[in-house]
């Protein structure tokens, strides 16, 4: 398995810090926002990755991470997307560097605790499909909110006021062969989802939230 992480966009929520980098860049506690994705698919064994990113800093991140020595990596995939074409424009991008096989796609912006290999295996012997990472929280209408029917993926809606379910995208997406056409579908199309129950999620999308999650993650890693 493959791994995709999405550091595209052009960040203009976490403006004026975004004005001279990429969002992804930005400090998170000890650590550029985009160790995290990175170390997480490290962490599930994954080790072939493609970084899509866009903006003005691209090259910050060649700089920065170089063929990935710092996470054990002998190479580091690097591509770069125009603009905001969101998250179905930046996967086409990576189609040729998944030749068809299975990937793992993380969103740039989250920072999972704990890890994702039971997901990772498990989807492995799915044979097929795609899976989408969830989890239940208190407050959905805050986030992407997946609708189900059992277990199936119907559709996710974008912060509604009455959500109809407690179970939010985390931003990590496994897709097989048949669901690509990378960017010809969308995320809603997926037909299979894991419940993600012991991870946790952190969004870092605004400014405050920035702040909080440095302070999360800072005393976090000191009870470790």
């Amino acid at each position: 398995m493959k791994g995709v992480i999405l550091a595209g966009g052009l960040g203009t929520r976490l403006y004026p810090l975004t004005k001279v980098t990429n969002k992804h860049l930005l400090p998170v506690y000890n650590k550029p926002m985009i160790y995290y994705p990175i170390q997480t698919l490290v962490n599930a064994g994954i080790r072939d990755i493609l970084l899509v990113t866009g903006g003005n800093g691209a090259g910050d991140f060649l700089r920065l991470l170089g063929n990935g020595k710092e996470f054990g990596l002998e190479h580091l995939n690097y591509t770069y997307q125009e603009g905001e074409g969101g998250i179905a424009a930046a996967l086409s991008l990576a189609e040729y560097f998944a030749n068809r096989g299975p990937i793992c796609v993380v969103l740039g912006d989250n920072i999972i605790e704990k890890n994702i290999i039971a997901a990772a295996r498990a989807y492995e012997k799915q044979g097929g499909g795609a899976k989408v990472l969830l989890k239940e929280v208190k407050d959905p209408q805050r986030f992407g909110v997946a609708v189900l029917d059992g277990e199936r993926l119907v559709r996710i809606e974008e912060k509604p006021k009455e959500p109809k379910s407690p179970y939010i995208t985390t931003g990590i997406y496994f897709y097989q062969p048949d669901a690509q056409a990378l960017g010809a579908r969308r995320v809603g199309d997926h037909r299979c989802e894991q419940r993600l129950s012991r991870a946790r999620q952190i969004d870092v999308g605004r400014p405050g939230r920035l702040v909080d999650r440095r302070r999360h993650v800072r005393v976090t890693e000191a009870g470790e």
